[in-house]
């Protein structure tokens, strides 16, 4: 099984059509399945590109960044609950950087969180 071809990161390999944008959040739903598009600010990393059912991440692509580390990050997190991990990626920094592309991807998750129930987390 060779993962590493589902995982692309330098190309947009999701679908292209219309989004409900929030922010810096797009998330477009087709069959049961929400495809979501973050941009991340403050890192290496231009866009974060996930595919979210029931909670489980199907799939993530991260444009731009540390190609290896985020091949890395996108295969440990396949198939993971998204709320197992914010706790575990959350504040994560970079070299001298407050953020890093880690704790960019929870931002993503919780800006998901929040747009699909309306409501802001504190």
């Amino acid at each position: 099984m060779n993962m590493q071809n589902d995982i692309i990161g330098v190309s947009n390999t999701f679908i292209s059509e219309e989004y409900d944008m929030s922010e810096n959040i797009e998330i477009k739903e087709s069959n049961g399945v929400d495809f979501v598009r973050f941009q991340p600010k403050g890192v290496c990393c231009k866009l974060m590109q996930m595919r979210i059912k029931d909670d489980i991440i199907e799939d993530v692509e991260f444009v731009g960044g540390c190609n290896g580390n985020l091949k890395g990050i996108g295969i440990l997190i396949r198939g993971m609950n998204i709320h197992d991990i914010i706790p575990k990626l959350s504040g994560l920094p970079c070299g001298s950087r407050p953020t890093s592309c880690p704790d960019q991807l929870t931002q993503g998750i919780q800006a998901y969180i929040e747009a699909k129930s309306g409501v802001k987390a504190v």
